[in-house]
């Protein structure tokens, strides 16, 4: 009689532990703790690709990586290609910078800067004979090049940046990048989204597992093979698992079933997930900082570069205005030309370097985040649920043997300790 009113709270207990560790599996450990093996990242690219793909194994080693974290660079490509891409263009994204603001935080921010540059290149190409000019003459030079500055900026900023964007950042790369770079980002999303719902998967696997318990009496007694009670420990393991992550993401539709509505449980708070979402996202990834950073060392970092350069050389012709023919005299043709190389050169680097003024950032976040939430707003909800899921789906079978294991191991234990 003991052994048969223990089998439901065996189960129960498995339910809870399963899912616990099913969820932590979820998130830890955030980078890859084991051992790697010589000759392993060789051997497994024999074995199917599922096999390839476990966390720890993809390492070429013995042990394991949070498969949320592990995932990271590929739910930064599905987060794109599924809602970022929906939610808008680079250019969407630079114009919510608002550029006429930005220029007008840039050239705030880069006149000292500017003035530096010009004393700076005058020094490298032409000392003597800045050092001879007058102060006022040189000063004179300096007020020239500040009365440009602000359409010079504007021109940068607004018009050349602005026109190409598309063409000079890559949202894509950007996201995975950083996404790849800072993989607790990941499981971030996740926690703070679902922080009721994995709570409540946790404790439904202790009801669950309970639940299964009691018609497991019933059937060992009616087959009484020793195998039997781990053979019905897998199976609660498994489907304790499974539907826990069922749970979670479907049905994405509302669904009435005996006059109550199922859906899944991240997708009844799907506003608040996409506030939570689009929070990160705008706080830690989709950044003034990060896209002026991948604007100049991005993969069309030269192109930039390029784009500001071209702006900035003929602005150094029209500050030296009239006067010109006469400096290309003093100074020489090519020592001329070797100054309005290096101001435009200088010049581009600072450009972009007041996006990464952290007030600036926390203003432009706010802009963003409400774009992003907009537009998340309008996914459908298969494709928001597709966004969240994407970075388990692969894996979701690892945690399915998980419970199965672990329901096999409580089948043996009840064994071993009260017999068949």
């Amino acid at each position: 009689m003991l052994e048969d009113l223990t089998i439901p709270l065996f189960t129960g207990i498995i339910g809870y532990i399963t899912n616990w560790s099913g969820i932590w599996m979820l998130f830890n450990p955030l980078h890859f703790k084991g051992i790697r093996l010589p000759g392993l990242a060789w051997l497994v690219r024999l074995f199917p690709r599922k096999i390839q793909q476990v966390p720890g194994v993809m390492h070429g080693g013995v042990g394991w990586q949070g498969i949320i974290p592990s995932r990271a660079a590929k739910m930064g490509s599905i987060a794109v290609d599924k809602t970022i891409a929906k939610i808008g263009t680079a250019s969407d994204f630079y114009q919510a910078l608002e550029p006429e603001k930005l220029a007008e935080h840039v050239l705030n921010d880069s006149r000292d800067d500017i003035r530096e540059l010009v004393e700076q290149s005058m020094r490298e190409q032409h000392a003597q004979l800045w050092s001879d000019l007058p102060a006022p003459v040189r000063q004179a030079v300096h007020d020239r090049v500040q009365r440009e500055l602000p359409d010079v900026v504007r021109e940068v900023v607004v018009d050349r940046i602005g026109a190409n964007v598309d063409q000079l950042l890559d949202v894509k790369l950007m996201v995975i990048r950083r996404m790849q770079e800072r993989p607790e980002l990941s499981n971030r999303i996740y926690q703070e989204v679902g922080e009721k719902e994995l709570k409540f998967i946790i404790n439904f696997g202790f009801f669950f597992g309970f639940a299964c318990g009691i018609p497991t009496i019933f059937i060992v007694h009616a087959f009484p093979y020793w195998w039997m009670l781990p053979i019905l420990g897998t199976v609660i393991g498994w489907v304790t698992n499974w539907l826990a992550i069922s749970m979670i993401f479907e049905p994405s539709e509302p669904k009435r079933v005996l006059g109550k509505t199922f859906q899944g449980l991240f997708l009844k708070r799907r506003d608040h997930a996409a506030e939570i979402y689009a929070g990160v996202v705008a706080d830690e990834i989709v950044t003034a900082a990060n896209i002026g950073d991948e604007l100049m060392n991005g993969p069309n970092g030269d192109r930039t570069r390029h784009v500001i350069e071209s702006a900035l050389r003929p602005a150094v012709d029209r500050a030296s205005g009239q006067f010109k023919p006469l400096v290309r005299v003093a100074v020489g043709t090519r020592e001329y030309d070797a100054i309005r190389e290096s101001v435009a050169t200088g010049g581009a680097d600072y450009t972009m370097t007041p996006m990464q003024d952290p007030e600036f950032n926390r203003e432009t976040a706010g802009k963003l985040k409400a774009l992003m939430v907009d537009r998340m707003k309008d996914l459908s909800n298969p494709d928001f649920a597709e966004m969240l899921r994407s970075a388990m789906k692969e894996d979701e079978w690892l945690l399915f043997l998980h419970g199965a294991v672990l329901g096999f191991g409580a089948g043996l234990v009840h064994l071993a300790i009260f017999g068949v």
